[in-house]
């Protein structure tokens, strides 16, 4: 049985000196040996360096998106309360 690795957050300064050191000629697999990180993570990092913004999703999400993000907690909520309401309406008829 395998025991996994606790889960590391990277900084952005450390995820772009290991995306110039793979630009500046570093073989892939040297990288991840030398500095024991997840395979998939540097070619996630190459992604995200070629896009405009930073490495964290939510800062790179459009305003479309992140009105649905909104539109749809404030959903869940309203939700929420029209169950509770509901279940008030019926404790209360009993009565």
């Amino acid at each position: 049985m395998t025991t996994r690795r606790p889960r590391c957050t990277y900084t952005g300064e450390f995820k772009d000196q290991l995306v110039q050191l793979y630009i500046n000629g570093k073989r892939k697999c040297d990288i991840i040996r030398k500095y024991d990180i997840a395979f998939f993570l540097l070619d996630k990092w190459m992604k995200q360096a070629q896009m405009p913004g930073s490495y964290k999703e939510k800062d790179n999400r459009s305003n479309l998106e992140k009105e649905s993000i909104e539109l749809r907690k404030r959903n869940k909520q309203l939700e929420m309360e029209n169950n509770i309401l509901k279940q008030e309406r019926l404790i209360l008829g009993r009565k």
